[in-house]
């Protein structure tokens, strides 16, 4: 990743393995943090970019070896990028890394903290350790879990483990575990939900996700660990990967998520979840468990329990 202070003179890039394969715009986006998606097209175009002395297209295929040529990009005032490495919330990520190796980042991420910026948000995860990791040319995320899910998240440092995690998500190889807080008493016929589900999009740009014979095929296998009097703990196992699945597959089985606002309407439910101190649901992921490329090895790592969720559960007990 070039600094922005460094914008101002011609670089040439030797693409490495990290690279291989990648779009040449898609590469610029990434490598050029801070200049606006339209500047690195345009640029593009006009025959700015060189690769290996030779105009160039955005849909062009980068290989180990090649030189990228980059021109000097003046930036707005407006334009630069504020330093994230300085926030509060940046800083705390290091203490929230599980497990680091030369080839992936664990991170138990708190909920409440997007995994990327956009939409209104002015970072995420990704762009948080890319600032705590300066000097690492590749930082990806392998998944993704929503702001308000905790836990375990996957970032590839290279790309041939990115490649490897995407296989063994395709071939439902990668294990993910859950743990939720719903409401009601969790009915054991609802233990594999295979409910379709299609995302819609709202006029606000929000998403919602319902379950509709014309949506995507989704499976969640669930079990139900402790009933409370009026609520429960359930373990889910996604099998698929849908947006909001195991929200609205609990909805589906008649538990919904204990204060998931979009998807929980029981008036009663809500005043239950303000009682507690919730501003969201509660939905952890717990367990992840991936082979290292090339190996059979397996190996498995656990979030602990963020204190609100032990809180809780602890309330709803009495």
């Amino acid at each position: 990743m070039i600094a922005v202070q460094e914008f101002n003179q011609v670089h040439f890039i030797e693409i490495d393995e990290n690279a291989d394969g990648q779009r040449v715009d898609n590469f610029l986006l990434k490598t050029l943090k801070g200049v606006p998606k339209s500047r690195i097209y345009r640029i593009i175009r006009k025959g700015e970019i060189r690769l290996n002395k030779k105009r160039v297209k955005a849909e062009s295929k980068l290989r180990t070896g090649d030189s990228l040529r980059i021109p000097p990009i003046r930036l707005q005032q407006e334009d630069k990028q504020v330093d994230l490495s300085k926030f509060d919330k940046v800083q705390a990520l290091e203490s929230c890394i599980i497990e680091e190796t030369n080839q992936f980042i664990l991170l138990n991420k708190p909920s409440g903290l997007a995994v990327h910026g956009g939409s209104g948000l002015s970072f995420g995860v990704i762009e948080g350790l890319r600032a705590l990791r300066p000097k690492e040319k590749f930082l990806e995320l392998v998944h993704r879990l929503d702001r308000d899910t905790s836990g375990c998240l996957l970032i590839a440092k290279r790309r041939s483990f990115l490649t490897s995690c995407h296989e063994q998500l395709r071939c439902k190889k990668m294990r993910k575990e859950y743990l939720a807080v719903v409401s009601g008493a969790w009915n054991n016929q609802f233990n594999q939900v295979t409910a379709p589900l299609k995302k819609n999009q709202l006029r606000s740009g929000e998403r919602h996700v319902t379950v509709d014979p014309e949506g995507k095929a989704s499976d969640t296998r669930f079990k139900c660990l402790k009933r409370f009097k009026r609520h429960s703990l359930v373990r889910a196992l996604p099998q698929t990967g849908r947006t909001h699945q195991i929200r609205v597959h609990a909805l589906y089985a008649g538990c919904p998520l204990l204060g998931d606002f979009k998807y929980n309407d029981n008036p009663d439910e809500e005043k239950v979840a303000i009682e507690l101190g919730l501003k969201t649901f509660l939905l952890h992921a717990n367990k992840l468990t991936f082979n290292l490329p090339d190996s059979d090895k397996r190996l498995t790592f656990e979030a602990p329990i963020p204190p609100q969720m032990n809180n809780v559960i602890e309330k709803l007990k009495d």
